[in-house]
């Protein structure tokens, strides 16, 4: 009796822990366990459950699929922290999740299960585990009607408008496509894209995403789909509904949708029993780490469709497919000591100091603890041995503590209740996870933050790094970006390790800088939320910053790239009177406020362009997007039936290439492009120089 009063605390105890970690998974996109964690913990109640199978109930995380609906329709998006509004709609076939496992003996198991059941005659489909979120597409008369996450299993969110915004995913197929199709996949957040967006937010002062996932996820929810456009999110579709299509197989079902356009799961695999399967695990659990998106498994499928149909579906998962999931790797070792650093925009984030430990190829050193809840979650302190993976296996995070080899006598870490730079009391505001220092324009670390922003190479391009700025305010010479411009080469030369050289070259820096155009001086005031694109998108719609400061939010919203966050930021950043007379102070020193013909647009020879770009050029990439904003042209980081051309160096991307390929799209050499320039003098003429006479445009054909 007692045994069965513990299991049955056990079994509330682990469905709390289990509905709440869902929701901070799937709603929340902010997960404060591993997935291994949550599996093992889902599998314990499995396991108590087939023990006790009296107490089992029809709401039970084992047998419903984690949801990602917001709440009666509305949700709190945990990256903007605006109220939002989805209209819910039904799936027409159940939308499940995948059993999992990381045992290779469970797949032995579930191949034997598919040879006593279906006998000799059937295939397998093996196929990548995608981390992203799913999704569910509907076209019908071969156009996009319809999108819905996986919600609950039985209806989703309606993200139609946002998905309409990612490049891969086709508006209208081609071919001989059925009338009405249902077919569903995942959206993705390449690496590459991962660490720009995380880079901006880092930029703004956000909380950066803990790995693509979660990156993907939020993105699709934005309210704005301007916004969606510039996440760099990519779609592969793996599934048919077998009830749905007449073909014989779920792979001939996946080539006939890759002729009708749509972006299919590829790298697949047809083999008829377990030694091809563990093949195809042993190869990718190695070559996975070269490709371009996460990946954190292996699926399992019954080809055959008429199987799948006679296998049938649990509750919760179809029985004619399985996950093997690959474990993250993971290293042990001891948390040194605690930071706790302070933003630009104030936030404190705490940073655990590691002993040194090889993680994934790198030494991990540091690793981010998010905040003061995550800490108490984890129940850490300063001397514990802590379990560190790379999250989506690019950013190191803090999993779990070994307790078996806790000391006594450690003590919880005490979060500081003032700014650890200043000493300014901290500010938590409800329901919000950081802790801010209230001190913005006397707090050091703020203070260093922004003109670092202001000098980076994307805004003002000052030369000089992090410890200059920190040698600037720490003597008080420097305490806002435009303090900058009042500096003498005699202020300079004080400072320990500066010579007459270094002193001359920063303060022509600084005389260069001026001639930056009004999008650059835009984008480096640092508004929140406003990047490196909007700031260029906002200064050619409103010209100069005296119309940007006057207008009013339905003018602001109605802007490209400009939706219900960014609109209230520019307001209330601009409205500040510390902050216009410092862009009076910026403007006296001859920074450029508005659009010129020196500092707005060269030409419209671009004009109505979407161009990629992609390899090496005879000027930086950063120059390349410059010239194609300076002639009217747009930049866009992925190949889509919208691009107008992509702009080829050398060594592009075969992947670009080859999307060029499919779609027809013509791939432009340098000498070809600055062709299309008209001849104004400077980088453009000197580079066009530079590229040489000769130009072509390379076939698409041949790749």
């Amino acid at each position: 009796m007692l045994d069965e009063s513990k299991d049955i605390l056990r079994i509330e105890e682990l469905r709390a822990v289990l509905r709440e970690n869902s929701r901070r998974y799937y709603v929340d996109n902010n997960p404060m366990i591993s997935d291994f964690e949550y599996d093992s913990l889902m599998r314990e109640l499995e396991d108590l459950e087939a023990l006790h199978p009296e107490l089992a109930t029809p709401d039970s995380p084992t047998r419903k699929v984690g949801s990602d609906l917001e709440t009666q329709g509305f949700g709190e998006n945990a990256e903007s922290g605006i109220r939002m509004d989805f209209v819910q709609r039904p799936h027409r076939y159940p939308m499940l999740s995948l059993a999992n496992t990381y045992s290779i003996s469970e797949i032995e198991e579930f191949a034997a299960r598919a040879d006593k059941t279906l006998g000799k005659g059937f295939t397998y489909c093996l196929e990548l585990k995608f981390d992203g979120t799913a999704i569910c597409l509907t076209y019908k008369n071969g156009e996009l009607y319809r999108a819905l996450t996986r919600g609950d299993g039985v209806q989703g969110d309606d993200v139609t408008r946002n998905v309409r915004m990612i490049p891969n995913i086709p508006l209208k197929l081609r071919g001989d496509f059925p009338s009405d199709l249902e077919i569903r996949g995942e959206i993705l957040m390449p690496y590459k894209d991962f660490e720009r967006l995380n880079a901006e937010r880092e930029e703004a002062g956000e909380i950066p995403f803990a790995n693509p996932r979660n990156a993907a996820s939020g993105s699709l929810k934005l309210m704005d789909p301007t916004q969606v456009a510039h996440r760099g999110l990519y779609c592969t579709l793996y599934h048919i509904p077998a009830q749905s299509v007449t073909f014989s197989t779920h792979d001939e079902a996946l080539k006939s949708a890759a002729g009708w356009g749509l972006p299919v799961s590829d790298n697949r695999k047809i083999c008829t029993g377990i030694t091809g399967i563990k093949e195809y695990i042993d190869y990718w659990d190695k070559e996975r780490r070269f490709l371009p998106y996460a990946t954190d498994g292996i699926v399992i499928k019954i080809n055959e469709l008429e199987a799948q149909r006679t296998l049938g579906y649990t509750s919760k998962s179809p029985r004619w497919a399985v996950a093997f999931k690959f474990k993250a790797e993971q290293a042990c070792t001891r948390l040194n000591s605690i930071d706790y650093q302070v933003g630009r925009t104030g936030a404190v984030t705490p940073v655990a100091n590691l002993e040194p430990v090889l993680l994934s190829g790198t030494v991990v050193k540091r690793a981010t603890l998010n905040n003061e809840d995550q800490m108490a979650l984890l129940d850490i302190r300063v001397g514990d041995y802590v379990f560190v993976e790379k999250g989506g296996e690019i950013i190191p995070k803090i999993t779990g503590v070994d307790f078996s080899r806790r000391t006594q006598g450690l003590a919880s870490p005490v979060f500081p209740t003032v700014c650890p730079d200043c000493g300014t009391a901290l500010i938590r505001k409800e329901g919000e996870a950081k802790s801010f220092c209230p001190n913005t324009y006397s707090c050091p670390q703020q203070i260093k933050g922004r003109i670092l922003n202001f000098m980076s190479r994307k805004a003002m391009n000052i030369i000089g790094g992090k410890s200059l700025v920190d040698q600037l305010v720490n003597k008080g010479l420097v305490k806002s970006p435009a303090d900058l411009y009042y500096l003498s080469k005699y202020e300079l030369l004080s400072l320990e390790g500066w010579k007459e050289r270094s002193a001359e070259r920063f303060l022509a820096s600084l005389q260069e800088s001026k001639q930056a155009g009004f999008e650059r001086v835009l984008f480096a005031l640092g508004i929140p939320f406003v990047g490196e694109t909007t700031a260029r998108t906002l200064a050619r719609h409103f010209k100069s910053i005296d119309r940007l400061i006057s207008a009013e939010r339905p003018e602001l919203e109605e802007v490209s790239d400009v939706g219900p966050v960014i609109a209230p930021s520019v307001i209330e950043f601009l409205g500040m009177e510390s902050h216009r007379d410092e862009i009076e102070r910026l403007r006296a020193f001859g920074l450029r406020f508005e659009i010129s013909q020196e500092s707005g647009l060269l030409s419209n020879a671009l004009e109505g362009k979407t161009i990629v770009i992609s390899g090496n050029f005879s000027v930086s990439r950063e120059q390349i997007k410059e010239l194609i904003g300076q002639h009217g042209g747009k930049n866009s980081g992925s190949v889509s039936a919208k691009t107008s051309f992509l702009l080829a160096g050398e060594k592009p991307g075969p992947e670009k290439l080859k999307k060029c390929a499919q779609l027809q799209i013509p791939v432009l050499d340098e000498a070809a492009f600055r062709a299309m320039l008209p001849d104004l003098g400077g980088i453009a003429g000197q580079a066009r120089n530079d590229a040489g006479a000769v130009h072509s445009v390379i076939e698409p054909t041949l790749f």
